[in-house]
């Protein structure tokens, strides 16, 4: 599994829908560079059952992401079509009605792959056959990138393994936090906690506390 943390992030074009069912084609993240921090996330399939509790989750809490200038994408190998017809079927009936951040379609498998979140490769059999090994999906990967597009965190889920969006609005908040005072955030850092300064020194006072 590749380590994107410190290295820009893979840019794409793509077809998406956007505000619940807008198509857009060549959907690209480059849009945020200079502007926003991405929380951009992969997930397995429409149509499934740990996926749409994921997507409900961050779309119940698009406001805090928003309050933050922090854009929510998320990305699957559906289709742009599939992506529809899911952000148009009631809750009730297992689809995410009301979701209106961008769904992008990887239905190439190639943003998937440059991530390095593909659940399975290709590969040649002994008959000299293309094959994918594995699951053809995403596994539950998540990147959170700046406003220079580099990814400053990642985190990767197996699929059964649902995420937490608190967790992910706790580390914008860390990042937003040092570029802000230039202070580090020690373990268990929530929004409102002291920072510290990255010395030796800083380090004895705050665990003298």
């Amino acid at each position: 599994m590749a380590v994107l943390v410190g290295k820009k992030a893979p840019l794409f074009e793509a077809d998406a829908v956007v505000n619940g069912g807008e198509f857009v084609e060549r959907f690209s993240l480059e849009q945020f560079i200079g502007k926003k921090h991405v929380v951009f996330f992969f997930y397995p399939l429409d149509f499934t059952f740990v996926c749409p509790t994921e997507i409900i989750a961050f779309q119940d809490k698009i406001e805090e992401f928003e309050k933050r200038n922090v854009a929510v994408v998320g990305c699957s190998v559906d289709s742009k079509f599939s992506h529809w017809a899911w952000l148009n079927t009631e809750k009730s009936n297992g689809g995410i009605k009301g979701v209106k951040f961008p769904l992008v379609s990887d239905l190439s498998k190639t943003i998937s792959e440059n991530y390095d979140v593909l659940a399975g490769e290709y590969d040649y059999n002994d008959d000299g056959e293309l094959e994918f090994d594995g699951d053809a999906v995403a596994y539950r990967g998540l990147f959170l990138i700046d406003k220079q597009g580099v990814v400053r965190h990642q985190v990767v889920n197996d699929l059964p393994l649902g995420r937490s969006v608190t967790e992910a609005l706790r580390m914008v908040d860390a990042l937003q936090f040092f570029e802000e005072n230039g202070e580090v955030c020690p373990a268990d850092w929530h929004a409102g906690d002291a920072g510290m300064k990255a010395t030796a020194e800083g380090v004895a006072k705050y665990l003298s506390k």
